[in-house]
């Protein structure tokens, strides 16, 4: 499916976006998770600060 997504991505009107991927400490157990959004180029910056 990952692959389908950035094939997407390169192609046509998904060049206006892209993948991000954070990596968030749980407080409880310290595990990392990793989550992932899809957001427009002109909300990069924005979605990083978060």
């Amino acid at each position: 499916m990952a692959k389908k997504v950035v094939a997407t991505l390169k192609t046509g009107d998904g060049r206006g976006y892209a993948k991000i991927i954070k990596m968030v400490k749980s407080p409880k157990t310290g595990a990392y998770t990793f989550k992932e959004q899809i957001v427009s180029t002109d909300e990069v910056k924005a979605s990083l600060k978060k």
